[in-house]
């Protein structure tokens, strides 16, 4: 099994900024993706991040300048910087990651943490 533990949100002002983290733990054997994503109220979850483990990324055109996805390969972590922040980036945001559990056979997984709140004011 693979466990996703996110840290680091909380409520700050508008403009402000936060870090966001994200540690896998488990019978990992190699982690592809990472990411982040988050639910405002009454909305369906959405992508906001992803990074590959060559460090490739793609954002989601609301947060583009604003938020800097980044990780550490060798601590299964993944970081979410984030800048200038909106209040219409309140939402709960959740790591996500997937790849390969250390198991014979080896088999695929895709895991989620259970979220972190990020609440700006106004």
């Amino acid at each position: 099994q693979v466990q996703l533990v996110e840290s680091g949100g909380g409520l700050v002002q508008a403009g402000g900024s936060l870090k966001l983290s994200c540690a896998a733990s488990g019978s990992i054997y190699s982690i592809n993706a990472m990411g982040w994503y988050r639910q405002a109220p009454g909305k369906e979850r959405e992508l906001v991040a992803t990074i590959t483990s060559g460090g490739s990324t793609n954002y989601a055109e609301s947060v583009k300048g604003r938020f800097t996805i980044s990780r550490d390969n060798a601590k299964n972590s993944v970081f979410l910087q984030m800048n200038s922040l909106k209040p219409e980036d309140t939402a709960v945001y959740y790591c996500n990651a997937q790849g390969i559990i250390a198991a014979v056979p080896p088999k695929r997984f895709d895991a989620w943490g259970q979220g972190t709140l990020v609440t700006i004011s106004s």
